[in-house]
């Protein structure tokens, strides 16, 4: 077992899956933990706050927003961890479509994966339509853990998208086959908000992982979240950050290896003890930026990606806030 007090780097093998096919997952994850401990990420009052609420398994906000820059804060009332990830769907696709025709297909393979039939469980991915693989994930938040809040900032162009969160249920069905999905639309009228300025700036690619100055003090913080490339990883998702918060004990193995979906144990309730996830950037595409803002205490810390092994990709970083 790894703790962050004898922490050294490894890489963590955790066997690769087999891979039937190319496309491009529709999930990307939300994490329960046991915390209480209300951590607001609200670093200054913005124009055109977006409020997310979720209660149980929903999505509480408007319908409706404007385009251009908007903050999303989102806030998880719920015993679950939970994210948001803003897909844009194929030309009248709606959610609908998502909970009738993708997400039963993901929770077949995910039976069968948890039933130790790894290569059946891929297999069944051939059922996807095949507009799925016109499915552009867009950003969202990254995890967080109950009781939390937690603020991004996205750049939306107008159209029609879906909103999910794909965290599994600990009998290893998606939030998104418990209706956790939910259609939006981006109109036309501008926000009028510009980008925000960050003070502490994350680059991320598949060539050199999580790059970033880890010399952080306590206080408010902007992070931008700067995408330099997108690729599909061996679970079917692309690269994210997700901000986690590490109490002493927290078993930095067990985290990087619950990040994989595709691991029977993995994004699945509940969620590591001893770690709380207060936010991030979800999966975008190559060259494009987010934000997201933390307040943040002194403690120890980490970044880290949905992906396998993220250890040996150098997208688990861990760090230390100080006064």
């Amino acid at each position: 077992m790894i703790t962050f007090k004898n922490y050294i780097v490894k890489a963590s093998s955790i066997g690769m899956f087999i891979i039937f096919s190319s496309i491009f997952l529709f999930i990307q994850s939300c994490k329960s933990d046991k915390k209480e401990t209300q951590h607001e990420t609200v670093v200054e009052e913005k124009e055109n706050v977006i409020e997310i609420i979720t209660k149980n398994m929903d999505f509480q906000m408007p319908d409706t927003i404007s385009s251009g820059w908007n903050t999303f804060r989102y806030k998880n009332q719920s015993p679950q961890t939970h994210f948001f990830l803003i897909d844009k769907y194929p030309e009248g696709k709606t959610s609908e479509d998502a909970e009738k025709l993708v997400a039963p297909v993901f929770d077949s393979a995910m039976k069968l994966i948890m039933e130790g039939k790894t290569e059946e469980g891929y297999a069944e991915f051939a059922k996807l339509p095949e507009w799925f693989s016109e499915v552009v994930f867009v950003g969202g938040s990254g995890l967080l853990s109950p009781n939390q809040i937690g603020e991004t900032t996205l750049n939306l162009k107008p159209g029609k998208y879906i909103i999910e969160c794909y965290v599994k249920m600990s009998n290893g069905i998606f939030h998104t086959s418990m209706g956790m999905t939910k259609d939006i639309v981006v109109s036309n009228t501008a926000s009028g908000n510009d980008a925000l300025t960050s003070d502490i700036d994350i680059s991320i690619s598949s060539t050199d992982g999580i790059v970033f100055n880890d010399s952080i003090r306590s206080g408010k913080h902007i992070f931008s979240v700067l995408y330099k490339d997108q690729i599909v990883h061996e679970n079917f998702v692309g690269h994210d950050i997700n901000l986690v918060m590490l109490d002493e004990n927290a078993d930095l193995e067990e985290l990087e290896n619950w990040m994989n979906w595709a691991d029977p144990k993995g994004l699945i309730e509940p969620a590591p003890n001893a770690v709380t996830f207060i936010g991030g950037v979800n999966d975008m595409p190559e060259g494009n930026i987010g934000y997201f803002s933390a307040n943040l205490e002194p403690g120890n810390y980490a970044l880290i990606s949905e992906v396998p092994n993220a250890l040996s990709k150098n997208m688990l970083k861990t760090f230390v806030v100080i006064k």
